[in-house]
């Protein structure tokens, strides 16, 4: 029997979905092919009402999840996504803050008991791509890099994905979009970027042009309202925006099927193969 083609993103956070694979996720279900979010945290350590942090008086971590929870669901209608799962469990927050240690926080969760939850997921929906994290989890965020950990273990214990992909965004990508708001006044002259922020360019496999989804994008970025301080790209000039959010660009870890070296989609080499 075939296999309906399927596509499942692995995310830390509410908003996660959106910079790095909205416009595949809505390129994917406008093209027909059945796309799965999976949500690993209900984002409690993000900002509350007024751009309060958390542990600061007025922070409610209850209260932060049940919005953030809210714009997700708004932003996955943006993008078209068709199924959205919730683990469901505690934001750990940025690596160093007090909310690392707390004993429920995702990233001290074992690895086996919440890979097993995903795992589940990967049995029911079956998909031939998974899309997640590398091992550094992009930049160190200790959630990104737990979910980076039961992605590889559930696609290593169920064998059910042919092509797992890293998000990744390339460094001189980077090095001019930082050029870009130091010139535009959105970067302060004396910060320097760290040489090796970003994935190394010559390691990308795979740019995915998402151009006639920027608007889709924006909109599910907008939903995230709650924590638009911290969302530097809706800042930036709309031009720039487009140049942004047109290509995304990922780094090919594991395929069981035969793929060009060089990618412009993820389901090369399945599209016609079905099993």
């Amino acid at each position: 029997m075939d296999r309906e083609l399927t596509v499942m993103a692995v995310h830390a956070h509410p908003d996660d979905e959106v910079i790095g694979t909205g416009g595949i996720l809505a390129r994917h279900a406008a093209e027909g092919i059945r796309t799965v979010l999976v949500t690993c945290t209900n984002g409690e350590q993000g900002d509350g009402p007024g751009g309060v942090k958390p542990g600061e008086p007025g922070h409610d971590d209850a209260a932060v999840a049940e919005r953030r929870l809210a714009e997700l669901r708004e932003s996955v209608a943006h993008l078209g996504i068709d199924h959205l799962e919730l683990l469901g469990y505690r934001d750990s927050g940025m690596d160093g803050w007090t909310g690392n240690g707390h004993p429920d926080a995702f990233a001290n969760i074992p690895v086996e008991r919440a890979a097993a939850r995903l795992a589940e997921l990967m049995e029911r929906y079956r998909p031939q791509v998974v899309v997640t994290y590398d091992e550094i989890g992009g930049y160190g965020h200790p959630d990104h890099i737990q979910a980076h950990r039961i992605a590889m273990a559930a696609t290593e214990t169920t064998g059910i994905p042919d092509k797992l992909y890293y998000t990744a965004v390339p460094r001189e990508r980077i090095r001019q979009m930082f050029e870009f708001m130091r010139s535009s006044g959105m970067a302060p002259e004396d910060v320097e970027l760290p040489d090796d922020f970003g994935t190394p360019d010559e390691l990308i496999t795979t740019a995915v042009d998402v151009s006639p989804y920027v608007e889709h994008k924006i909109k599910a970025l907008r939903a995230h309202e709650s924590q638009g301080e911290n969302i530097f790209l809706l800042r930036m000039p709309a031009d720039a925006q487009h140049q942004a959010f047109a290509t995304e660009f990922f780094v090919r870890r594991i395929s069981r099927v035969t793929a060009p070296d060089q990618e412009d989609d993820l389901f090369a080499g399945l599209r016609d193969v079905q099993s």
